[in-house]
Order: structure tokens, then sequence, then C-alpha cells
């Protein structure tokens, strides 16, 4: 008897033209005798526009994340993030279940394909032809004292910010445990190479291709001769101490969903997690390609050597 298949898929249900790619995808699940399954509903899903999606389980009511061969993500790279938290906690043999995005929102860069593909993307995904790629994630700790008061995970960035509009952040930066600099700023940005094209790019951070095993710091409007971005290795620990003269407190925000508020002398220090997000890929397209056509960058007259070496 076979083995019954499960396909999880996320969609954002504000959307419209997520909810219609969704009636696609698991009619065409159902089509090849594989069962959809739909995430548990939040405070911000519609739950009505779910019955259009016609018949499907629900995860966590007989399928469990361990069961999923795959998630199908139907958005923009803040749905492609809430699916990595539904399936981050419940590793299959110390691995996640991989993720295959399908672009519905402006720049995308997680996603794999685009909404025109998506017939063709459903059908490798059910023929299984697609390679796994591994993106390094962040630990986050919130430590007061020697007290871990508040952990948590990122895929693009952890960032400690300024509470209030109208004060400023003062902050010690840290390497590996040793104090490099302290200043007045909005923020800083602790991220991964995979965040190097998010937040941290927005506030002038340099972009890492995916490849590289390294962590970023990027200082946020920061009141400082020297707050320059800073790139370390992978098994560095960067660190942010909001010291006590800060005014109008401090928050920390992961990849932008999950927010906790900070305390004077409370240090936020980031390492490398050692569970990464797996990506289902279609295509081994060069990362620079990827952001040509991410960004839409000119490269009008470029001829490129002979060889192309």
């Amino acid at each position: 008897m076979p083995v019954e298949r499960y396909i999880l898929v996320v969609l954002h249900t504000g959307r419209r033209d997520s909810v219609l790619a969704a009636q696609s995808v698991c009619q065409q699940l159902r089509d090849a005798g594989v069962t959809p399954v739909i995430a548990p509903f939040d405070e911000n899903d519609d739950i009505h526009v779910l019955g259009e999606l016609g018949a499907f389980k629900l995860l966590g009511d007989g399928v469990t994340v361990p069961d999923l061969e795959l998630v199908i993500v139907l958005g923009g790279d803040g749905t492609i993030l809430r699916a990595a938290e539904l399936v981050r906690n419940a590793p299959v043999e110390g691995r996640t279940v991989p993720l295959l995005g399908v672009n519905l929102g402006h720049v995308g860069f997680l996603a794999e394909s685009d909404r025109d593909d998506l017939t063709e993307t459903v059908q490798r995904a059910l023929a299984r032809d697609y390679q796994v790629e591994e993106r390094m994630t962040l630990s986050v700790r919130v430590k007061v004292g020697d007290e871990v008061v508040y952990e948590s995970w990122a895929l693009n960035e952890a960032t400690v910010e300024k509470a209030s509009r109208e004060r400023m952040l003062e902050v010690v930066i840290e390497v590996d445990g040793r104090p490099l600099s302290s200043f007045g700023c909005d923020g800083v940005v602790m991220s991964t190479p995979t965040g190097s094209t998010a937040y941290s790019f927005s506030a002038g951070g340099p972009v890492v291709w995916p490849s590289v095993d390294a962590l970023l710091m990027v200082p946020l409007s920061p009141h400082a001769l020297f707050a320059r971005p800073l790139v370390v290795g992978p098994d560095s620990a960067l660190a942010v101490e909001v010291l006590d003269r800060t005014q109008g407190g401090a928050v920390l925000w992961s990849d932008g969903r999950r927010m906790r508020d900070l305390e004077k002398g409370a240090r936020v220090v980031v390492r490398r997690s050692p569970i990464p997000v797996r990506l289902a890929r279609l295509h081994q397209a060069p990362f620079t390609d990827r952001l040509v056509r991410k960004f839409n960058l000119p490269v009008n007259g470029w001829r490129g050597p002979a060889d192309r070496d």
C-alpha cells in the first residue's frame, strides 16, 4: 500500500491572488493523489476564504510537521518567513521540511518561482524534481546579567531598535565577548547572508552571497566616527548591550515578526544556529543572476568573456 503524501500549502488569506493560487495548487495535489495540508489559522487569517480551497487536512489534526514532505508557500518573503516558523520546531531526522516559494509579492528574494510558473512548479514538486539549499539562521538570546530571559531565532536578521521615535538608543556593540564601540543610534541589525539583501541592505550593509558563512552587524543611523558595517566569521558571537543612559526604551525584533521589549542593561547575543532553513530550488541559477533579476539591475551592453570563465 503506497504511503500517503502530504504537502503543506501556506498562503496569505488576505490576498486574493494568493487564495486563487492556493485553489489551483490544492486541486493539482488532489488530482495527483497527494493530500494538501493547510496551517492552523491565526488572528490575521480570513478563515472564510479557506472554504474555497476544497478538501484539505489541517496541520495538527491527524497530520504533523514530520509527516510533511514539502511546503509550498504562496506569497512574498513575509509568507515564507511565516512558513519557516511553522516547521522549525519539528525537524525530521535533524532537518526541517524544505520550503518551495512562489513569489506573489514584490522583490520576493526567497521565492523560487513566480505566479506564471505555478503549474510547472507544482508538477516538479510532485515529481520531487528539486534540490534543497540550506540557509544559515541565527540563534538569538536576551541576557540580563547572567540570566537568559528570552530566546528566539531569525533567518534574515535580529534587530535592536529604539522604542521611541523621538529618543536615541545608546548601545555598546561586542564581537566575541569583547567591546568594540559605543554610540547613539536608531538601532543595530545583526544579519545572516540571506538577510544581507533585506533590512541590512536598506541600512547600507554589504550584499553577501548565500554560500558565504558569515554574520553581519550594521548600525542604523549611528552617531559615531567608527560605526561601519562589520562582517565576521560564522563561529563568532555578536552582541548589543542597551546602556543605562538610553531614554525611551528599546525593542528586539526577529525577522520583523517576533518582538521583545528590552530593559536597560539587557544584552542581545546572536550566534549561528545549528538549525538552518531549507529552501527547495528548481533552478541552479547563479546568485548574481538573482540579484540582477530581483533588483532589476542595469546590465545592458555586457558581452562577457568568450569562454564565460
